[in-house]
């Protein structure tokens, strides 16, 4: 997905990073883009406010789908995705987003709109997610996300 490429260029990470490299990067670049380093003059300081930002989100979404992330919360989701069924799904931009009658939210990406299809037509689409799409694609929990915003 090119959010994920374009978040792991701008922090110069590959995809085997760390959570103590992605920290320990973010920062790094936290302490380089502070606003309040730019304080000659107001242009300066917006564009470093603005570069914060987008640091801060790669750095809280590369976290959130790191192997190790999701490895601390692998039998919640598991148990998620094999009991409880499907409440409603969206798609947009080969993210589909799933949430289940438990209450949890996934994000999968780069879910081909072939797989997608496929998963829709499905006679029992929980069958063919649980077969094809939850384990097959990178995911996160929105639950998590929600709790720590």
């Amino acid at each position: 997905m090119k959010k994920i490429v374009d978040y792991r260029k701008l922090l110069n990470v590959g995809e085997a990073a760390e959570l103590q490299e992605l920290k320990t990067i973010y920062r790094s670049l936290m302490k380089t883009w502070h606003p309040d380093k730019f304080q000659d003059s107001a242009e300066s300081k917006l564009e470093a406010e603005e570069k914060s930002k987008t640091i801060i989100e790669a750095y809280h979404f590369l976290v959130s789908i790191a192997p190790e992330t999701r490895d601390q919360s692998f039998a919640e989701y598991t148990l998620t995705t094999t009991t409880s069924n499907i409440l409603d799904f969206d798609y947009k931009s080969q993210v589909l987003t799933v949430n289940f009658l438990d209450g949890n939210t996934y994000e999968y990406f780069d879910v081909p709109k072939e797989v997608y299809r496929k998963f829709i037509n499905a006679d029992s689409p929980g069958r063919f997610a649980r077969r094809h799409i939850f384990n097959n694609y990178i995911y996160r929990s929105m639950n998590k996300l929600a709790a720590t915003a």
